[in-house]
């Protein structure tokens, strides 16, 4: 009892050393992106998503080499993209004016891209599971480093769409903004956010091991709620400020970073690394089910109302649900 309340504990304060440090991230970018004059949607989708999800690539690190179970880190990253597409909008819808305007820019190239990303990752895995087949309970395979490069060329893409939006874009520099002192307290904040998420994270591997929970479920819940705090804050701190590109757009941003960049990371450090198929269609399967509600929403009259704020927690309930009935065995859809 004494270790769980002291995992408790820590939890508490890494979350609000984490909170820290996405309040100086989120204002740092927003003083960099005027400091460049870059768009708004390019500041969410590139800046502020890539050091938001930091937490999430140093999920996968510590998860492959310190731990030798990548299926928590990928377990983190599709849960952590659940949470950002279900509970960071709505948490900014509620926590703003009631309604957040879209737009087609975001709609047609920031979320069409994201389905992009999640269909280039389920196909890596399908490729390692064909060509690279282990022997063993299920489908096995083995994720190389050549079928890393491939997600990893797609955010290459990505990224040079983004570069050209920036060029085409007429938006003027600040001169007043101090971009060196921007870019310290940017790293400072991420610096904070990795401090606090290693916390979070030590403190959900505890927490898994005194109840039994299984790895990857778990990777899923604590890992992934933990390590998305950030986009949240972020996230929510935007859409209070008035900026609603901002902040769905670091949601897509945070996404596509985590499926092309983090878990390809990984692999491309550990060299080689087995999945099982069995753990990992059902968890891309329920990415699939949240990406298509949320597209649905932010496309429909392009608003997210507090209404549809509310459709998208009640379908995270059903999901945090699921998962605590696999953990206690009472379904079987994640073989363990």
């Amino acid at each position: 009892m004494l270790d769980v309340l002291s995992l408790l504990a820590l939890a508490a304060v890494a979350t609000a050393v984490v909170w820290k440090g996405s309040t100086w991230l989120e204002t740092s970018a927003d003083r960099i992106a005027v400091g460049y004059g870059v768009p708004a949607v390019v500041q969410g989708a590139i800046i502020a998503a890539a050091g938001s999800s930091m937490p999430e690539l140093v999920s996968v690190l510590l998860s492959t080499l310190l731990h030798e179970e990548f299926e928590i880190g990928v377990g983190a990253i599709v849960g952590s993209a659940v949470f950002n597409l279900l509970v960071v909008p709505a948490a900014a819808v509620l926590a703003g004016d009631g309604e957040m305007s879209t737009g087609r820019d975001l709609v047609y190239k920031e979320a069409l891209f994201y389905m992009l990303s999640v269909a280039a990752l389920l196909l890596t895995f399908s490729l390692a599971v064909i060509y690279n087949p282990q022997a063993g309970t299920g489908i096995q395979g083995t994720v190389t480093r050549p079928l890393a490069l491939f997600p990893l060329v797609l955010y290459g893409l990505y990224v040079f769409t983004q570069y050209l939006d920036t060029a085409e874009h007429d938006g003027e520099t600040d001169g007043s903004v101090d971009l060196p002192r921007a870019w310290l307290w940017f790293l400072l904040g991420l610096v904070l956010i990795i401090v606090g998420v290693e916390g979070l994270v030590r403190a959900a591997i505890g927490l898994g091991e005194a109840f039994g929970t299984p790895a990857f479920l778990w990777g899923m819940t604590v890992v992934a709620a933990g390590s998305s705090i950030p986009d949240a804050f972020v996230s929510v701190a935007a859409a209070r400020s008035g900026r609603p590109s901002v902040s769905l757009a670091n949601v897509l941003g945070s996404n596509i970073f985590d499926l092309l960049v983090a878990v390809p990371v990984g692999v491309l450090v550990a060299g080689t690394l087995a999945i099982t198929f069995a753990h990992i269609v059902p968890m891309m399967g329920f990415l699939i089910l949240a990406t298509i509600v949320f597209f649905t929403i932010v496309r429909t009259d392009m608003l997210l109302t507090e209404r549809e704020g509310w459709m998208l927690l009640v379908l995270y309930g059903f999901f945090a649900a699921w998962l605590v009935l696999e953990s206690v065995g009472a379904t079987d859809v994640v073989p363990t």
